[in-house]
């Protein structure tokens, strides 16, 4: 599985997570800060990448509107605050453990908005 950080989210932890070999990169690294919302979740989703934000609302509300137009994406993980930015190994590890319950990543994210 691979995935995307949002701008919200320190970019240590998709360092962090490549070290520890997930398919990981930020929005920062990437140079797509200050995109609307939109944009990122439609490159995630060309990408193939599941977005991970900390912004539920707003992408609650883009997949809601992409199931009804049908436009698929590869999922979103919302990041709760709990998980500091100041403490990016937290960020992966949550990440890790979410992969762990849902065995290794396997099956579709289509659609699928969840919590770490």
């Amino acid at each position: 599985m691979r995935f995307l950080l949002d701008e919200d989210l320190a970019p240590a932890a998709a360092e962090i997570a490549r070290g520890q070999g997930l398919d990981v990169v930020s929005v920062h690294e990437i140079d797509r800060r200050q995109r609307s919302d939109e944009e990122q979740l439609r490159f995630s989703a060309e990408e193939g990448r599941v977005f991970l934000t900390r912004n539920r609302d707003d992408f609650i509300r883009l997949t809601v509107a992409w199931f009804q137009a049908g436009e698929p994406h590869a999922g979103v993980l919302i990041v709760p605050w709990s998980l500091p930015n100041r403490k990016p190994e937290r960020i992966v590890r949550a990440l890790r453990n979410w992969l762990d319950r849902r065995g290794g990543g396997s099956g579709s994210m289509e659609y699928v908005i969840d919590f770490l």
